[in-house]
């Protein structure tokens, strides 16, 4: 049953939070679902359509950039590794050999390196774009849910998030309110389902019965033109529940098995991620670690789940099957016409020491790394950055997460510049650096 537990906190919406109803039962008296849709856009009106949406796929623990996409055979044989770099289909951008799908696709994808980050296993620079201070800013789908109006079209969220391993997502709203965590499936699922005693006439008979109550907990309804958007969001809890589109953008077996087969089983989160974009979501984030690929996370100081390993044969077992996910996703992506209305970013929190260690493995090394992107409407097919003969760090403009998100708001549509009020109503920029890209825009 999907709860908000009693609280005397008041958030900076002013609304107190209350035990609020079982989907389905729509109880009346309580916080209901449309009153937490309504909740979700304080002040908002309805939005308007727009089909951009993002996937955020996050490696957990810090991939090796120079194993991947920055190698420098060049290097003395302390930094070089164990790989050697093949040709791509885009003359000058060479990637590691253990990824030939990708090679094939270059064209479609951009690599930025020398991305600068901090020394710390945490996603947080990634989702907000900066660490720590007195307030903590909002993630980033968070603040896109607040932007959008926290539900889009026939009932879809527009925040998501699939696996919560290795704090993938930290799903944090902040000052945002609650109404902007990122939706999940699991039990959520089961949730959004009439109750058992509920069929659909007796729903549509509690839909008329709400109109006639709409005077109720009206006392929630703290700024200006709430109460005039309780019919639309009370439509919009009806949708999720007696609509099964949102269950169904979950489901990956009404893909056809051919579909399937070209992800593989280990990447069927990826899947599920372009279903959900596909069918209105506007931020997908997803963990790629765990059971998803062998070997672990990407934290590859040497062991792995398999204590002998070096950072070279666990990226032996890891790259072939990441491989062959992001080939997936990248190509369904053009093939189904998506390319300039979804982008899919891959990035881990740091890059690897530049030099092995004594055990063959190589550890955090915050000063670069590397992000991968495709579509969005973005500048496909090249390399963003040098970072010299040893992948140490950026030769020139030095980018951070700051301006990958700054990137990923203008694919939205969202200014930068814009500032929300946070607990005490003071205007905050969404991002401390708020300059894009430029190379990909």
């Amino acid at each position: 049953m999907l709860t908000f537990l009693e609280s005397s906190h008041r958030p900076c919406d002013g609304v107190s939070r209350r035990e609020f109803f079982k989907v389905g039962a729509l109880g009346l008296g309580a916080l209901t679902l449309s009153d937490l849709l309504r909740l979700k856009a304080v002040g908002a009106t309805e939005e308007k359509a727009t089909p951009k949406s993002i996937i955020m796929v996050y490696l957990p623990g810090g991939p090796s950039h120079i194993d991947m996409y920055d190698l420098k055979p060049d290097a003395p044989v302390e930094f070089r590794g164990e790989f050697k770099p093949i040709q791509t289909n885009v003359a000058g951008m060479d990637i590691c050999e253990l990824m030939p799908l990708q090679a094939k696709i270059a064209d479609k994808f951009s690599i930025v390196r020398g991305l600068q980050s901090v020394d710390t296993h945490s996603a947080e620079m990634l989702m907000r774009g900066s660490l720590g201070g007195p307030t903590k800013r909002p993630v980033f789908g968070s603040v896109v849910s607040r932007m959008r109006g926290g539900a889009g079209a026939n009932g879809m969220p527009h925040y998501v998030s699939l696996g919560g391993e290795n704090g993938s997502d930290p799903g944090d709203p902040a000052y945002l309110g609650a109404a902007h965590k990122p939706f999940s499936g699991g039990q959520a699922m089961s949730n959004l389902s009439l109750h058992k005693d509920v069929n659909a006439t007796q729903l549509a008979d509690r839909k008329q019965l709400l109109k006639a109550f709409d005077n109720l907990n009206r006392e929630i309804d703290t700024r200006a033109g709430d109460i005039g958007g309780m019919d639309t969001f009370n439509q919009r809890a009806l949708e999720i529940i007696s609509s099964t589109k949102v269950r169904d953008a979950f489901d990956i077996n009404k893909e056809s098995q051919q579909v399937r087969d070209h992800y593989g089983k280990n990447a069927t989160r990826f899947l599920q991620a372009r279903r959900l974009v596909e069918a209105g979501v506007s931020v997908v984030t997803c963990s790629a670690a765990g059971t998803m690929f062998p070997g672990g996370d990407w934290d590859t100081h040497a062991g792995g789940d398999q204590k002998s390993e070096t950072n070279f044969s666990n990226l032996r077992r890891k790259l072939p099957e990441y491989d062959k996910a992001v080939h997936a996703l990248v190509t369904d992506i053009y093939e189904r016409g998506l390319d300039k209305d979804v982008a899919v970013v891959v990035w881990g929190e740091f890059g690897r020491t530049p030099k092995i260690n004594k055990t063959g493995g190589r550890d955090h090394w915050a000063p670069a790394g590397n992000v991968f992107i495709a579509g969005g409407g973005l500048k496909m097919g090249q390399v963003v950055g040098d970072t010299g003969l040893r992948a140490e760090r950026s030769k020139g403009t030095v980018y951070t997460p700051s301006n990958v998100l700054s990137t990923l708001y203008r694919v939205l549509g969202i200014d930068p510049e814009t500032t929300l009020p946070d607990f005490m109503g003071r205007p905050m920029y969404l991002l401390d650096e708020r300059e894009p890209i430029a190379e990909l825009v």
